[in-house]
């Protein structure tokens, strides 16, 4: 029984963690573009480099003989997802861009179950109705609607995550495969700061924020979530990353300053629990 409790907790642990720093990645990328001078390719280009290290190192520390190595295609969409994600926060609060990246990979996701033939009960046809309808309150115009190319720049990373994620099932183990991946993304993210070079810019507190969501956030966040991976199920795995945008969003209020509005509070709830409500009827 001592052993079952031991567990639980080292499992809420490890998950708690690893959520944490899936919205810091959020949060850093979102402080280094709004409250210091470094440009999103830069920031793209260092996170990319570091947690391509971090991810390196720890692979050496553990010295197995597990296999994976990534591949171009994987670290195009990888790339894709980072470049998107740092120029959408050029416009985007934290919460915001967490939400519609967050229901962007889910979508890409689902629609690829849908696409392989996977039949919805009406439930899940209920929940994937109820966070579209959620994501189209969000971008309606209005006040407090979200940057067009902003959103637009956030969905399609999502897009490419949720590729990135369908292409990672079965590809080896996870860490060597995301270390593979990142060491092929970091040339793509160094070609766009060439191709960038004009408006590139760089400040000690920028570079401090790319390094820590490239190794922090992305290396070790990665790291810790797959070493809980094989304690959840299936479906608490996916259900848990729906507390990502609610941190992210908590973490932009409380450390970044930012505006908690009535239309994000409601597109909110209707996306995560529709997605909540596909993921739960999912058999």
């Amino acid at each position: 029984m001592e052993h079952r409790d031991n567990m639980a907790v080292r499992v809420f642990s490890l998950t708690s963690l690893a959520m944490i720093a899936f919205a810091g990645n959020s949060l850093l990328c979102r402080a280094a573009l709004q409250d210091t001078t470094i440009d999103a390719a830069s920031f793209t280009s260092i996170r990319m480099i570091s947690g391509a290290l971090v991810l390196w190192l720890l692979i050496q520390l553990r010295n197995g003989e597990a296999v994976g190595r990534g591949s171009w295609l994987s670290a195009l969409a990888l790339f894709v997802y980072a470049a998107g994600f740092s120029y959408a926060y050029l416009s985007l609060g934290a919460g915001t861009g967490a939400l519609l990246l967050f229901g962007a990979v889910q979508a890409t996701m689902i629609g690829y179950g849908l696409w392989q033939g996977e039949r919805f009960t009406a439930v899940q046809v209920m929940g994937l109705l109820l966070a579209l309808s959620g994501l189209a309150g969000l971008l309606l115009p209005g006040m407090s609607a979200p940057p067009l190319s902003g959103a637009v720049l956030m969905l399609a990373a999502g897009c490419a995550w949720g590729v990135y994620s369908l292409r990672g099932r079965g590809a080896g183990d996870p860490t060597r495969v995301t270390a593979g991946n990142f060491m092929r993304a970091a040339p793509l993210a160094l070609l766009l700061s060439i191709v960038t070079m004009s408006q590139a810019n760089l400040d000690i507190a920028g570079v401090a924020y790319a390094i820590a969501s490239g190794a922090l956030a992305s290396g070790v966040g990665y790291a810790i979530w797959y070493t809980s991976l094989p304690m959840l199920k299936a479906t608490s795995a996916a259900t848990v990353q729906l507390s990502v945008p609610v941190i992210a969003s908590v973490g932009g209020i409380l450390l970044l300053g930012e505006a908690l509005t009535l239309r994000l509070v409601l597109a909110s709830i209707a996306i995560l629990g529709g997605i909540a409500l596909v993921i739960w009827q999912k058999r």
